[in-house]
């Protein structure tokens, strides 16, 4: 799975044609969660609630970029680095 963004340790990654709603994956100290793109909501996993806080911040940041990544990924191309929240 491609690694899209790395911030405060934090570890965000897609899959290519990966299954609805349009969502990333983050990990953190062991930890996975996963997160809708177009709201930012936890809908599996858990994160440690500071590491929540940064990933949904980030994504209501970048989400015209996530989303145009999500786009590339169901038409197989390559993903995009999107900076992360400590740059």
């Amino acid at each position: 799975m491609p690694t899209i963004s790395i911030f405060f340790g934090i570890v965000v990654q897609m899959y290519w044609d990966d299954h609805n709603p349009p969502h990333l994956h983050s990990f953190y100290q062991g930890q996975e969660a996963l997160f809708e793109i177009g709201t930012g909501r936890r809908y599996a996993g858990r994160l440690p609630i500071k590491a929540e806080r940064l990933v949904v911040d980030w994504i209501a940041e970048h989400r015209d970029e996530l989303m145009r990544n999500w786009e590339r990924g169901r038409m197989g191309q390559p993903f995009l680095q999107i900076p992360g929240a400590d740059t």
